[in-house]
């Protein structure tokens, strides 16, 4: 998305070039500025602490009775030598955090699920859910102890086909496991249908600062772009009545 930007604006001052040259210069200048800004680290960096600053260290809580960790999906890929299904790279430190609570919560003494949420969005052959669960159960979550929920597309079915198993499971405790930089968007769309989990980040998403331009910071930039559409898009929803009914 920020290299789209840039090329815009490139093209606006080739167009602009014989007409109108003081324009084309000025946009040019702004291009280029956006490509040290953004390569450089300062714009991908300020982006990702309005995301994820808040979420940074571990929240300390604790468990109640019946507890709920919810797992969010982030991709499946599919191994070419055994033709598997397995987690993506990116659902690494999620799948972790998720552990890592459920092992908190059991050493509570309560008692505690695993949901995981994520339906075949990549179109694999398996919903991130199934495949998630195996990978739980392989780090030592008690099979009955994990709940699939297998339809969701979107961080929004997320939100929206997790309500009815976790009001089935009536849990005390809600917590939601995600990366660092989905978390906000994530709490926007689970609170829309009255859910109030604490959040916990499976990962953080640091750009890099150097003195030239990198890749990895457009990377950086545009994947906390996306999240920032996706916020401004539920509350234009909202505004437009387009959203489902808020859940209290």
């Amino acid at each position: 998305m920020s290299l789209i930007v840039l090329l815009l604006l490139c093209l606006l001052a080739y167009l602009a070039r014989r007409k109108r040259p003081r324009l084309a210069r000025t946009l040019g200048v702004i291009a280029l500025l956006l490509v040290f800004a953004v390569g450089c680290g300062p714009v991908p960096d300020w982006l990702m602490r309005g995301l994820q600053g808040d979420y940074a260290s571990a929240p300390s809580f604790p468990w109640g009775a019946r507890n709920a960790i919810v797992l969010l999906g982030a991709g499946t890929f599919k191994d070419p030598a055994h033709g598997t299904l397995e987690p993506s790279f990116f659902a690494d430190g999620r799948i972790l955090a998720a552990v890592a609570q459920y092992q908190s919560c059991h050493a509570a003494g309560g008692d505690c699920k695993v949901l995981a949420s994520g339906g075949d969005a990549q179109g694999n052959g398996a919903p991130e859910a199934a495949v998630y669960r195996d990978a739980l159960v392989h780090a030592g979550v008690p099979a009955a102890d994990v709940l699939v929920e297998d339809r969701s597309l979107s961080t929004w079915h997320n939100a929206q086909y997790s309500k009815p198993l976790l009001a089935a499971y009536a849990p005390q405790r809600t917590v939601l496991v995600t990366s660092g930089l989905h978390m906000r968007r994530s709490l926007l769309y689970f609170a829309h249908f009255g859910i109030e989990p604490v959040p916990v980040r499976g990962d953080l998403l640091e750009p890099l600062w150097s003195i030239y331009p990198l890749s990895w910071n457009f990377t950086v930039a545009d994947a906390a772009l996306h999240e920032y559409v996706g916020i401004a898009r539920y509350h234009v929803y909202n505004a437009l009545g387009m959203n489902a009914p808020k859940v209290k």
